[in-house]
């Protein structure tokens, strides 16, 4: 890309376009095209194929996507899966049929099934059952891998597909039921600071081990591949390649905020998949890596929560 390129980035108002437009604008992007969803319904075809026959951008970030934490990818399956799919498909082939000259196709770690070696490599896709409680979600972002490889294949489309871990930063949401754990349990912490509340309450025993990119590095590593990797063939994983555990994550994040009260665990609530890390030699083979510690990471979006959240006291 250069300076000048025209940039499309579906979904420039959620945690990761906003974050990718960030990085861009950070190196000197200036060419972007951010449409918000009240101007177009990605979802519907007619307004997309609308959108890229005005604009014309030569490079597209889609990052635009329905997400949910465990309760909105378990209860909301019918629309994970639809309009994932309704979106994916109208920007991927309206890229390729305007002549966008490369896309970069944001999935998720969910794609992998549920019992797998770890730490997860790209090659174990479509190698087992997934995670029934968010398969339509992942159904969906295997359909767009798919899109991407199929359409690079038959049309020779410069489509690449990037999976990333649990994100969580600035941008976040930290709706109390339908936000992912991270920023959940940190209006959860800050909430009970404020409130005075001796104990806070959280699911399971605490022992399920996961991996947290702040969205900043997914940024900063979506513009990387976006100059630099050219294997459509090939998804890429994007993590720390390392691991913590909900029960520190909670005591880490109670730190930060300054909750000094007990933390109980709800163990007839469901701990979820038990491991969850990926393996991330292939993009650290291209020369990328993370650069924002979990603690630096969750001190920054504890620090943007306080100040942009609405009904938040600082």
């Amino acid at each position: 890309m250069d300076n000048d390129s025209k940039i499309f980035v579906a979904g420039h108002n959620g945690l990761v376009g906003s974050a990718i437009v960030r990085k861009l604008r950070e190196d000197g992007y200036k060419n972007l095209v951010l449409v918000p969803s009240s101007e177009c319904d990605l979802r519907n075809k007619e307004a997309v194929e609308n959108l890229f026959s005005i604009h014309e951008p030569e490079y597209v970030f889609l990052a635009a996507a329905k997400v949910g934490g465990i309760l909105g990818n378990k209860n909301h399956k019918a629309e994970m899966i639809y309009d994932n799919l309704m979106i994916q498909n109208n920007v991927i082939d309206s890229a390729y049929r305007i002549g966008s000259k490369k896309l970069l196709f944001l999935g998720s770690s969910c794609i992998y099934p549920k019992y797998c070696d770890l730490p997860i490599k790209e090659d174990y896709l479509m190698t087992g059952a997934l995670e029934p409680t968010n398969d339509s979600y992942a159904v969906a972002k295997i359909a767009g891998i798919k899109m991407c490889q199929s359409y690079n294949e038959q049309y020779g489309f410069n489509a690449i597909s990037a999976m990333p871990c649990n994100l969580y930063g600035i941008n976040d949401n930290f709706h109390p039921e339908n936000s992912h754990v991270l920023p959940g349990l940190i209006r959860r912490f800050h909430e009970a600071k404020e409130q005075n509340l001796s104990t806070v309450t959280c699911w399971g025993d605490g022992s399920p081990m996961r991996e947290f990119l702040f969205v900043d590095d997914l940024a900063d590593a979506c513009v990387y591949l976006m100059n630099n990797y050219l294997d459509s063939q090939k998804i890429v994983n994007v993590g720390t390649g390392t691991e913590i555990s909900i029960r520190e994550l909670a005591e880490l994040i109670a730190n930060i905020v300054g909750y000094t009260g007990h933390i109980m665990w709800d163990t007839s609530k469901p701990n979820g998949t038990m491991r969850k890390v990926m393996d991330i030699s292939r993009i650290k083979e291209t020369g990328w890596e993370p650069k924002v510690g979990i603690r630096e990471g969750i001190r920054r979006t504890y620090e943007w929560f306080k100040s942009n959240v609405e009904g938040v006291r600082s």
